[in-house]
């Protein structure tokens, strides 16, 4: 037999054809893909597992401080609260006071919160600023600096005594009103602004009428030392809207306008000096004018005595003294015939019966 002989094989001829390497390729992808979703699920797995383990030991740790806190700080009996310092400078009590911080001994000082009691405090019209002081292991300081009133003001036109008047309200330099509950004497001597219903008065409340404004400005601008000591306002009458009527410890009335206050001051400040000069007392100044001011002194002391005690006339008058009887040609007064009186009539008593007519 003769041998056919093999044709040489082609080199880099795929074995396989096209429909074969496509079935290969689809069981593959089917393999790759399993592994892969295998794979990722047991990452997710672990991680999820060491999400876990961390949220329960920061739990634990969580629960152990606080546990431990409690015992150690906020359950303590060495940290309640044995001592509260109170410090003021004006009316206020310390039961007042303690009241409205909401404190109280006994009470764990950690669980004290030192805003809130500022606030309560703050929120007193009578209190300008209030300090709070947590002091380890057992006391509490509270400094507390009172507003200063300056005067008193009122709706009412003429008051007599502020003290016993619900009308009239304390006012401190920056407007806020004021009722006190313990009223010092001091109080008295305090001038009184009247006239004030440009505006409802309420304790707590800060004045905004410009009225009221411009005579607390004076009050202020009056301090200065030599105004001080020749001029104290006793009293501001606002009453008549376009001015302030103001009246000092000498009963001298001066007007002010409501505008440029410190030049009207230097203005009756020459008239006080021209006043001490001349040995004369001031009674009225118009300082609304700004040219030719009118001004009225008042009558010397000395004058008004004189006028008492020797009124106009140089001759004193002579009075001659009127005989009761007239006169008869002797000169003498003769004794008038007096009138015989008459009888009396007597008139017999009707007898009245109270009981009811037949």
């Amino acid at each position: 037999m003769k041998r056919t002989a093999k044709k040489p094989r082609v080199r880099n001829q795929r074995v396989s054809n096209s429909r074969q390497r496509r079935q290969q390729h689809l069981l593959d992808v089917k393999v790759r893909s399993r592994t892969l979703t295998q794979l990722r699920n047991r990452r997710v797995t672990v991680l999820v597992s060491k999400i876990a383990l961390a949220g329960l030991v920061c739990a634990g740790v969580v629960f152990g401080v606080r546990e431990g806190a409690k015992r150690l700080f906020f359950e303590n009996p060495d940290y309640a609260v044995s001592e509260i310092d109170v410090q003021t400078d004006g009316t206020l009590q310390r039961e007042q006071i303690l009241k409205i911080a909401q404190l109280r001994e006994g009470k764990n000082i950690f669980h004290v919160n030192l805003a809130d009691v500022h606030d309560r405090l703050q929120q007193l019209p009578q209190v300008d600023e209030v300090q709070v002081e947590r002091k380890m292991p057992a006391e509490i300081d509270i400094r507390i600096v009172e507003r200063k009133p300056i005067a008193w003001i009122t709706r009412e036109t003429r008051v007599l005594d502020p003290f016993a008047s619900d009308a009239a309200f304390l006012v401190d330099a920056r407007g806020v009103l004021m009722k006190e509950k313990k009223l010092l004497p001091e109080y008295l001597a305090l001038p009184l602004i009247t006239g004030c219903m440009s505006q409802s008065l309420e304790s707590g409340k800060v004045v905004e009428s410009f009225d009221a404004k411009a005579a607390l400005d004076l009050l202020r601008l009056s301090t200065r030392s030599f105004m001080q000591t020749h001029f104290q306002i006793r009293e501001i009458d606002l009453s008549k809207g376009y001015c302030l009527l103001v009246t000092d410890k000498n009963h001298t009335q001066v007007t002010f306008g409501f505008d440029d206050l410190e030049r009207q001051l230097q203005r009756l400040e020459q008239f006080l000096l021209y006043s001490d000069d001349s040995k004369r007392e001031l009674a009225t100044v118009n300082l609304l004018v700004q040219r030719n001011i009118p001004v009225m002194f008042a009558k010397p002391v000395t004058e008004i005595i004189n006028d008492t005690i020797d009124p106009e006339g140089s001759e004193p008058r002579i009075l001659k003294a009127t005989p009761v009887y007239p006169l008869t040609k002797s000169g003498s007064a003769a004794p008038k015939a007096r009138a015989t009186p008459a009888p009396l009539q007597v008139r017999k008593a009707i007898p009245v019966h109270h009981g009811r007519k037949d």
